[in-house]
């Protein structure tokens, strides 16, 4: 099975030349992103109906990121083509081939359009337009250099994402430097952790096939990958789109701007000398990117303690991830300590998480059908839900199913599994866009529980004396003073960290030195929330309606 997600389609070297000069005259602002508001006036000249351009947007912008960029405007020309010749306009036509052979649309009062801003430019040698909007420099990256107080404008926005960035910075980023949310929950965010591509975590026991699942989804070994019987992948490993094949050291990708990977720093040298990055040339990773893990150790390995915090590690990047996939052999169902406490880690993001019965064609059909009931039955215990997430079955690797599993019977079964994850993985792009929203949401959320707990724990503190005391009493009966939070402020208990993770951080400061509660802050994100942010979906949905 090969994981291909279709987003642009190939179009002669005479038609995507018209079209560049099509994308620049119709990006008004010069920044690579054609918006709504520009699609309007420009698809007009078409003379297609309401109802096909509603279609061709909702086609073209398939991540619902509220701006096409050139790939997605050529399929969107493409797509007004099909449709001038009486084509149905459907999502069908982008796998069908048929967006290659389109011509090139009729595009009514454009020449004389195009003949003005050639006047227009006649003398301006600039030529950035030459260049994908992909190479080019985020136009809100200036962003995360200014002052967070200083305000952006509203015209410079141009996408969700942009949008979002603008709120976390004038909104929700000065209410977590006053609490240290930083310190406590998660590093400041920055320009790269709005702009990564969708991420895809893998987490199992050693020899699960994690490294084989991921050469399997790309066809190819990506550089450093190891394979084998033993623990091989003895580090956490990203592997990204890159110009050519390369492995970059932890320590070098921590500190470069363009990847969203500073946070791992507050793990230490220890853990840094454990990771590294994967760069390769490859479609499927200019939209996903995967984070290889070293395999969870079991009985006598696991008392040998590793020398960073492994499921700290893990936390971080399931909060960064977009789905994450526990990888399960069919030989090694139990559930080690470490394991146990790796999916414990994951607690807050269980709508993200698939479990993989892998190698499935190892054992026949009998013994598969006993293997999947226990692992359910497993899963159930460790992940302490009544509902246990999706479980696929399937031998992800590059070898033919072997027919012990129970002939045509279980390669039918192991084919529609495959598909329906894959199917799953597919979406991951198209959705990337509603997960950030969804992630954003969330942490503003836990900010403000975190600004409420430690506004709470300042008032209690004494003025005078006895606050090392007073302090060590607090600490010690931070559960009541969670109770007491949530009652004062009518808030989910579901919503609260760790109350002895809390603690563990807690102990390191100096709680009179915190800031008292701050109602305007407060306001601000709330208001964030219940208005800035739903205005910001309602500017970019289709603008066809």
């Amino acid at each position: 099975m090969e994981l291909a997600i279709v987003t642009s389609s190939a179009c002669s070297k005479e038609h995507e030349t018209i079209y560049r000069e099509w994308f620049n005259s119709a990006d008004a602002d010069g920044d690579g992103r054609f918006t709504g508001t520009e699609a309007t006036k420009f698809f007009a000249m078409s003379n297609l109906s309401r109802q096909n351009l509603k279609q061709v947007w909702a086609i073209a912008d398939s991540k619902r990121e509220g701006y096409l960029d050139f790939k997605e405007f050529v399929i969107a020309m493409q797509l007004i083509s099909l449709g001038q010749t009486g084509l149905a306009i459907t999502p069908d036509l982008l796998t069908s081939g048929v967006l290659q052979h389109a011509n090139v649309p009729t595009m009514e009062g454009l020449d004389e359009l195009l003949a003005k801003r050639r006047r227009k430019h006649k003398d301006s040698s600039s030529n950035a337009g030459n260049y994908p909007s992909s190479l080019q420099p985020s136009p809100t990256s200036h962003w995360f250099a200014a002052k967070s107080a200083k305000k952006m404008p509203a015209s410079s926005v141009t996408s969700i994402i942009d949008g979002l960035k603008r709120l976390y910075l004038q909104k929700l980023k000065p209410l977590e430097v006053a609490y240290r949310f930083n310190d406590f929950v998660s590093p400041l965010l920055t320009n790269s952790d709005f702009d990564a591509k969708p991420m895809i975590l893998l987490l199992g026991q050693y020899s699960t096939g994690k490294t084989t699942f991921i050469k399997h989804m790309l066809k190819a070994n990506y550089p450093g990958a190891h394979i084998g019987p033993e623990p091989t992948t003895d580090r956490f490993v990203v592997i990204m789109s890159g110009p050519d094949e390369r492995s970059i050291p932890g320590n070098t990708v921590a500190v470069q701007a363009d990847m969203p990977f500073s946070g791992l720093t507050t793990f230490g040298t220890a853990f840094l000398s454990k990771f590294e990055c994967s760069q390769m040339p490859h479609p499927l990773l200019e939209h996903i990117t995967f984070v290889d893990s070293p395999g969870v150790l079991s009985g006598e390995k696991q008392r040998t303690q590793r020398s960073y915090d492994f499921t700290g590690v893990t936390s971080w990047f399931a909060a960064k991830c977009d789905l994450i996939l526990l990888l399960f052999d069919p030989h090694k169902l139990d559930v080690s300590d470490e394991f146990k406490r790796v999916i414990g880690s994951l607690r807050g993001h269980d709508d993200k998480i698939r479990v993989v019965l892998n190698k499935a064609d190892q054992v026949d059909t009998q013994q598969l059908m006993r293997i999947y009931g226990a692992l359910m039955w497993s899963l159930g215990k460790v992940l302490n839900v009544p509902e246990v997430s999706r479980v696929y079955i399937g031998s992800f690797n590059d070898k033919p199913v072997n027919d012990a599993v129970g002939g045509p019977l279980g390669n039918e079964l192991f084919e529609k599994e495959q598909d329906d994850l894959l199917s799953d993985l597919k979406d991951i792009p198209k959705k990337a866009c509603d997960r950030k929203i969804n992630e954003f949401v969330k942490r503003a959320r836990a900010a403000k529980i975190h600004a409420y707990i430690i506004s709470h724990l300042k008032k209690q503190m004494p003025s005078m004396i006895g606050k090392a005391k007073a302090q060590q009493k607090l600490i010690d009966n931070l559960d009541a003073e969670f109770a007491k939070v949530q009652r004062e402020f009518h808030l989910p208990p579901g919503d609260f960290p760790n109350v002895d993770d809390f603690k563990e951080t807690l102990r390191g400061f100096n709680i009179d030195k915190f800031e008292k509660l701050k109602p305007r802050m407060i306001q601000a994100v709330d208001e964030m929330l219940a208005h800035d942010i739903p205005n910001l979906l309602k500017t970019f949905r289709n603008p066809y309606g």
